[in-house]
């Protein structure tokens, strides 16, 4: 499995939004309201949210990339300025999901590389319960703050995780 990490580019939209809408599938399948996981609508949901996400002024403050395997997406990702509720955040790490056969592979890894800094302080919103997700945000510095939201739109309940600048020595 060769998988290259590239930024992605207005090209990738439609690729990249059926990802998003597949791997939501994937992943929230139970969690989330079946009517809208199966929403017709969805893909051009995400595609329009992608393309906007593109415009020259949204990717001067966005950081996005795809996971490339032999020319087909199989992971996406997408940082960006935390929302105005989370103030004193860095960054803010919107998306981040590959298919299910190649968790485990490192491509998340290197996808969440792609678009966070480690130098900046990062927040994110993660589904509860989602173990696997939760596990490798703890991997990565990331503990969870004791905010939890449920989603208005999806139902779904939401821990905010966030990790820490590291520690300068001046030594």
């Amino acid at each position: 499995m060769s998988v290259v990490i590239r930024p992605h580019g207005i090209d990738d939209v439609e690729a990249v939004a059926k990802v998003h809408v597949e791997t939501w599938r994937e992943t929230y399948r139970g969690l989330m309201p079946d009517e809208l996981l199966d929403s017709p609508d969805m893909v051009e949901n995400r595609r329009r949210m992608w393309t906007s996400l593109l415009t020259p002024e949204n990717r001067r403050d966005y950081s996005s990339a795809v996971a490339d395997q032999d020319g087909t997406v199989v992971g996406i990702a997408l940082s960006g300025p935390s929302p105005g509720d989370e103030r004193g955040n860095d960054r803010h790490l919107f998306v981040l999901y590959t298919y299910s056969a190649i968790h485990g592979s490192g491509v998340g890894q290197r996808l969440l590389d792609a678009v966070v800094n480690l130098e900046e302080r990062t927040s994110l919103w993660v589904a509860d319960p989602n173990p696997r997700a939760q596990a490798f945000y703890r991997r990565n510095g990331f503990t969870c703050d004791g905010e939890i939201k449920t989603d208005e739109h999806d139902g779904v309940r939401e821990v905010r995780m966030v990790r820490e600048r590291p520690e300068v020595s001046l030594h």
